[in-house]
């Protein structure tokens, strides 16, 4: 019978492995991607799929390839550059968090989670993907593709959420040597092949000693399923502001509240949507009641 160590030793081997042979090409893995190029990767990344986020990530590096060239920029260059990847305040905080790491930090990203975490914007996760990704450090990095992973291979559960202790429990699996390989490695299985609802148990390296697959690959709970809902999208608020937010990025000036009127049916919702992007400053009304994005 295999020790626990053995085991672990064989998850890490199978892990890195994997990576090694079947890592997308993503450009902010590419040899030469500063910090600051992996913090832009993981903040445009989060909730976004990186098919649409890679084209975007090179005209920021082209554009602004150092916290100094972005911290220069205005609110909305950032906005319009941003485009259509979704929830745009994230643009906003990087632009503040840019404007920190220059005042505070000399221009360089700082390689610490705890200073990451001090940036604005910068959660547990992102700070130790850019401290892991960019500089080496061997962290457990949890986002939702490895929680996954972990919940199946290692606890025989089909689905998982986010819960206290998670990051403890990753890191006692990371090898002493590679350990952000091995954190790639859990990602990419994640992402690949350990997917959401249709898993390719047949082409993971962990079939054999995947828990779940163990135990049956037992069905996810009502109360998992429950859990597991994602927030429909049309007719959402969220679809509302992106509609308006459209209008400001395209728009050559000022925006008469005309032109956003007809964006959308409801006015009840159109009203409540352009005032909450006006209190999370992403649009700014001008004295004659036109609207512009931040400046």
């Amino acid at each position: 019978m295999p020790t626990i160590v053995a085991l672990i030793v064989d998850m890490q081997t199978k892990v890195i492995d994997f990576f090694r042979a079947n890592a997308r090409d993503l450009p902010w893995r590419r040899a030469g991607t500063s910090a600051w190029g992996v913090l832009l990767s993981e903040v445009m990344s989060h909730q976004t799929p990186v098919a649409r986020v890679a084209p975007i990530w090179q005209e920021w590096i082209r554009r602004w390839p150092t916290p100094a060239d972005f911290a220069a920029a205005s609110g909305d260059e950032v906005l319009r550059a941003w485009g259509s990847l979704g929830y745009p305040r994230r643009a906003l905080r990087l632009l503040d968090c840019a404007r920190i790491i220059v005042a505070d930090h000399g221009g360089e990203v700082p390689r610490d989670v705890d200073t990451l975490l001090s940036l604005p914007g910068i959660g547990a996760y992102t700070a130790r993907a850019v401290a892991c990704f960019a500089y080496g450090a061997n962290v457990a990095v949890v986002d939702t593709n490895v929680r996954r992973v972990y919940a199946r291979a290692v606890e025989g559960r089909f689905l998982a959420q986010p819960r206290a202790g998670e990051i403890a429990d990753v890191a006692a699996l990371l090898p002493a040597q590679d350990g952000p390989v091995f954190s790639a490695g859990l990602m990419e299985l994640g992402a690949l092949v350990c997917t959401a609802t249709n898993p390719e148990c047949g082409s993971c390296p962990l079939e054999r000693q995947c828990a779940w697959v163990a135990a049956g690959k037992p069905a996810p709970s009502e109360a998992e399923l429950k859990r597991k809902i994602v927030q429909k999208f049309a007719g959402t608020d969220r679809q509302v502001r992106g509609k308006i937010m459209k209008v400001l990025r395209e728009a050559p000036g000022p925006v008469a509240q005309e032109r956003i009127d007809v964006v959308w049916p409801d006015a009840a919702q159109l009203s409540r949507a352009l005032f909450s992007l006006l209190d999370d400053g992403l649009a700014t009304q001008n004295a004659d009641g036109t609207f512009r994005l931040p400046s």
